[in-house]
């Protein structure tokens, strides 16, 4: 982009930071396309000097050596001089402020405030000051140069001559406001360990002047949180103020709507307020809170330290980096504090050490800790923003199917339900199936029941259930030609359609069970019926009239359907106009349905080649088969990132020991490891199944039972488990358990 356009800069700011990332605010600072590289040390130094360099030219971005200067303690910057000492005023701004003539227009007062006040920082109660000055650029007030203008003027001409330096702040913590208000304006000074990094002041608005003392003196904190946010947000500060109510501000309940708002914006910020006698606060109004000097009289006095013993203590503190690491390792891995949270950690580390940007530290030491990283449980919702299938065409285009199995054997010999699902009319059909059909008979079944019904579909949306991902199974679709699309390993989410269809078959089975008795695959045909008869909200009408454009005689509502008299051509329209306005409600369904799963959800990226840790049992209802040891790890790893595959799935480098696991993972399973290249948990100290869960073995039968329900009677059995967190008895299905584990049971006989 060339520069002579209006936005070139910004643009040009943003590829800079988009650029020095890494190394903002550690070593670097950017403005446009100044680079500032600053280092407490000429070897440090060296190496960020070269980092930068490296990176520039990574990015194929040029710095012309003539206009790059090396090596210097002293910098010249947006009109300061940064040193060792800190920020100073430039000295040429200073020659240009002493020698300025006595203004005679309100134009002329406004440059000179122009000027003087880009130095407001460096001067206590600025606006206070300059109140004289400014009034005489109001366009109701006549210009009279009177005594009050000349004293304000030769006042900050020589406040700004002899203007302190501030320090820059070290780290995020440790700061303190001390706040006053007046008549005349709002005045605040930041300092951290006893050393000013900047004043600010304001006069007061027209409307302020009308505030009682209390809101002036909460208009003062709150100006000072707002103009000093990107130092005080999100780090924790006192404020002082002399108005000593307000130390109970956030505690009291009858407010005015201006008191809530500001209470509002206070809790953004972990500050407290404390109350600090006017006489003490440092930034009061200098003329109202003066008092008599009183005589100080010294009797003895002996000082022994040097002047610049803090400073030597705080150096010699940033060179210990093994002392800092063995401190953190103390406080964090050992028997008495066992992998405290960063906050935890700070908190109990403060009383007692100190060092710059310690909270920043101690919160990528706790974030690199690869035992953290594998058992703490997650509070917030899975990463990554929901994804959403394509709408269909026509009816029975795109369809979803999954399998419910484990139910009760039926008199039919009947034990899964095989559940198939329009994705546009929601239509479904319940085929009862065995569980050990083999594929042959399940294709039939598919091709008898829906290709000759409603044809052959473009793209089926399942699983990745072994009989789906079965040769045979794939090699039939791709004759028929339609797509098939396997979800990500154990993220069920992808076949969402068909689980919540799940979901509601099971509860209307359960129910027919419950009203009617008899074996649930008498009533699967009329529960059928009435799934594709009931409304549907995302589509707005039943299945059956999305299908077949008409609403089905049933005998609750017989009386309401008349006869069609509609034929030929206009059919086929008013067909065709209700796809279209079912296509229009299934997309404001997905919009509410995305806004409220992206809600709280934040967009996460992985590159090739980051390592990653993956969630060993990632979804809930764990079959009893599988059970999760309660003290193992809840992550594995870490693995390499192979390969991106669309916008939420990533492709992993998984070990010999996971060969059988399919290695595609959605992002919600999958968490960033920061530790050690070096450091990794060796899986077969771990124990996983196929299906990521944890092994657990029974042991033996410790006894036997009847479970007695309505119209039967279940023989049950103890079983002794034996895990990872040591022996656990739970009570078993026989047939189940004979099933799976014979062994036991002869076991059990020749005792």
């Amino acid at each position: 982009m060339p520069f002579g356009l209006t936005n070139a800069p910004a643009v040009f700011m943003d590829l800079m930071n988009r650029v020095c990332r890494p190394y903002l605010d550690q070593f670097v600072i950017v403005f446009i396309d100044d680079i500032l590289i600053y280092s407490k040390s000429e070897q440090e130094h060296e190496d960020h000097l070269r980092k930068v360099l490296e990176l520039l030219r990574a990015e194929q971005l040029y710095a012309r050596f003539s206009k790059c200067e090396f090596w210097l303690k002293e910098v010249h910057f947006l009109g300061h001089v940064i040193n060792k000492d800190g920020i100073h005023v430039d000295p040429a701004k200073i020659e240009a402020i002493k020698n300025w003539t006595t203004p005679s227009t309100p134009t002329e007062i406004r440059s000179f405030l122009g000027l003087a006040g880009y130095y407001r920082r460096f001067i206590a109660n600025f606006s206070k000051i300059a109140l004289p000055l400014t009034t005489l650029t109001q366009k109701s007030q006549a210009f009279i140069w009177g005594q009050k203008q000349e004293d304000a003027f030769q006042l900050l001409k020589q406040k700004l001559c002899n203007s302190p330096i501030l320090s820059l702040p070290e780290g995020s913590d440790d700061f303190i406001v001390y706040c006053d208000a007046s008549n005349l304006g709002l005045g605040c000074v930041l300092m951290q360990r006893d050393k000013v990094i900047a004043y600010a002041s304001r006069q007061l608005k027209v409307h302020e002047k009308n505030y009682t003392t209390h809101d002036l003196e909460l208009g003062g904190v709150v100006f000072a949180l707002k103009i000093w946010r990107h130092y005080l947000y999100g780090t924790k500060c006192v404020i002082y103020t002399d108005h000593k109510s307000l130390q109970h501000i956030l505690n009291q309940k009858e407010l005015n709507m201006r008191q809530r708002r500001w209470v509002e914006l206070l809790t953004d910020y972990d500050c407290e307020i404390r109350y600090h006698p006017g006489k003490a606060n440092v930034v009061a109004d200098a003329l109202s809170r003066k008092e008599p000097v009183k005589p100080i009289r010294v009797r003895a006095m002996e000082i022994n330290t040097q002047p610049n013993l803090k400073d030597l203590i705080r150096i010699a503190q940033q060179q210990s980096e093994e002392l800092r690491t063995l401190i953190c390792d103390e406080a964090h891995k050992s028997r008495y504090s066992v992998h405290h949270g960063a906050d935890k950690m700070y908190q109990d580390l403060r009383t007692s050490y100190w060092w710059p940007g310690m909270k920043k530290d101690i919160a990528l030491y706790v974030g690199k800790c690869l035992t953290c990283s594998k058992v703490k449980a997650e509070h917030q919702k899975p990463s990554g923003l929901l994804q959403q299938p394509e709408i269909p065409q026509w009816k029975w285009e795109q369809i979803s199917m999954d399998f419910i199995t484990k139910l009760p054997r039926t008199p039919r010999g009947f034990d899964s339900i095989w559940v198939i699902v329009d994705r546009l009319t929601k239509s479904a059909h319940f085929l009862p199936i065995r569980e050990d059909y083999k594929m042959e008979k399940l294709s039939t079944l598919y091709i008898n029941e829906i290709i000759a019904r409603h044809g052959t579909p473009t793209s089926i949306i399942s699983d990745r259930d072994s009989r789906f991902t079965s040769r045979f199974w794939q090699s039939l679709q791709k004759a028929l030609g339609t797509r098939v699309n396997l979800s990500t390993a154990y993220h069920p989410q992808t076949d969402g359609q068909s689980e919540r269809t799940i979901q509601t078959l099971e509860d209307m089975l359960r129910s027919c069970v419950i009203d009617f008795g008899g074996s649930w695959d008498t009533h699967l045909p009329l529960i059928e019926f009435s799934y594709n008869n009931s409304y549907h909200t995302s589509i707005q009408c039943a299945p059956f009239e999305a299908l077949y454009g008409r609403k089905c005689r049933s005998p609750v509502c017989w009386t309401e359907i008349d006869d069609s008299q509609v034929v030929g051509p206009e059919l086929i329209q008013e067909t065709s106009d209700k796809i279209t306005i079912i296509q229009s409600r299934l997309k404001a369904a997905r919009d509410r349905q995305r806004i409220y799963a992206d809600r709280r959800r934040k967009p996460l990226e992985f590159q090739v080649g980051d390592r990653v840790l993956l969630k060993v049992s990632p979804w809930k209802g764990v079959v009893r088969f599988g059970k999760k040891g309660k003290l193992a790890p809840r992550y594995v790893g870490p693995f390499e990132i192979l390969e991106r595959i669309g916008p939420v799935a990533y492709k992993l480098k998984l070990p010999v020991e996971l060969s059988n696991v399919h290695d595609t993972f959605h992002v919600s399973n999958l968490k960033k490891c920061l530790a050690d290249h070096d450091v990794q948990i060796p899986l077969e100290d771990i124990q996983i199944q196929n299906n990521m869960q944890f092994i657990e073995r029974p042991v033996e039968i410790m006894d036997h039972g009847v479970k007695k329900l309505k119209r039967s009677r279940i023989p049950i059995v103890k079983v002794r488990w034996e895990g990872k967190r040591g022996a656990e008895f739970t009570w078993e299905r026989e047939d189940q358990m004979k099933l799976k584990y014979p062994h036991l049971f002869t076991v059990s006989s020749a005792s």
